[in-house]
């Protein structure tokens, strides 16, 4: 909202809301200078207390799901192996970037439509996940990686992006379909998939890139739309994938709200209390009584 749309709230009033505050940081100074408080859903601790309540994990699940289906619709081939009295089709090989909630969604999805599913992932605790879900996990020895306190995969150096991507390569150049997952919170996208990767791919495969919207994973990504390489494969750049199911959407969503509202509400005056200790208000509450009172942002 801008200085003027907020002129409209009532002071002390609370925003609840997706609010990217890295990219965003004079958003949370107009907040604070119109006395407006603000949570931002996406910085909510990913611990087991506040899984309920986080809206990044729910959202993804659908995407993850809805990229495989979007990329059977365009592919013009069927995923699974079917014998017929005309012959066998082998089954479409599906390769996942990044096993994160999105991640394991889309090979959870791919396997029950019957596809042959490969995952890769800069963090090995994930092998055992991808293994339970009947996908076979591709080892590239990177050096040290590992994750944040928050789950999410660290980002790479240089040197480890690009033996990440050679020992794609050769995933990539058997799979029907490669589907990206790899976000950074706060940070662009990193790539991960390059053009040379893309053309060595067969004619007719798909990329799905569910990072498009902060820059893509693919050299090639043009977020918003479906663009064809000369080689013929597609590369699928729509925004916010979770939006084709949007009434599963918006349900998860109203959820993850009535979670965090439970939470701090207070039973003896009937509002939210925004002033405990909890672990939970610490890591999302923006803005707090005309100031800027998170950790990260507040002296930035």
């Amino acid at each position: 909202p801008s200085s003027e749309e907020l002129s409209g709230y009532r002071d002390g009033s609370l925003s609840v809301s997706l609010l990217d505050p890295f990219n965003n940081r004079g958003l949370l100074d107009r907040f604070s200078q119109s006395n407006v408080d603000a949570v931002s859903l996406e910085m909510i601790p990913r611990t087991t207390l506040a899984q309920k309540m986080d809206v990044l994990s729910s959202q993804a699940n659908l995407a993850g799901y809805s990229a495989v289906i979007l990329a059977s619709r365009i592919l013009g081939k069927i995923l699974p192996m079917m014998m017929t009295p005309a012959g066998t089709i082998s089954p479409a090989r599906v390769f996942v970037i990044g096993v994160g909630v999105a991640g394991l969604q889309a090979i959870a999805t791919a396997k029950r439509l019957g596809a042959r599913v490969d995952a890769f992932d800069t963090r090995p605790v994930v092998e055992e996940q991808v293994k339970s879900l009947g996908a076979k996990f591709v080892k590239i020895d990177l050096g040290e990686t590992g994750q944040t306190d928050q789950g999410y995969a660290k980002e790479l150096t240089p040197e480890q992006i690009e033996l990440q991507q050679k020992g794609m390569a050769k995933v990539c150049a058997s799979a029907d379909v490669v589907i990206t997952t790899a976000k950074l919170f706060g940070r662009p996208a990193p790539r991960i998939v390059t053009g040379e990767m893309v053309s060595g791919m067969r004619p007719g495969g798909v990329v799905v890139d569910l990072a498009a919207d902060t820059g893509g994973n693919v050299e090639g990504t043009v977020p918003g739309e479906i663009t064809t390489t000369p080689g013929g494969v597609k590369i699928v750049g729509t925004r916010c994938l979770e939006g084709t199911v949007a009434r599963d959407a918006s349900e998860m969503f109203a959820s993850n709200l009535f979670s965090f509202f439970e939470h701090f509400h207070c039973e003896k005056s009937g509002t939210l209390d925004l002033d405990s200790e909890d672990e939970i208000l610490r890591g999302c509450l923006l803005v707090r009584k005309g100031a800027v009172v998170h950790e990260k942002f507040k002296n930035s």
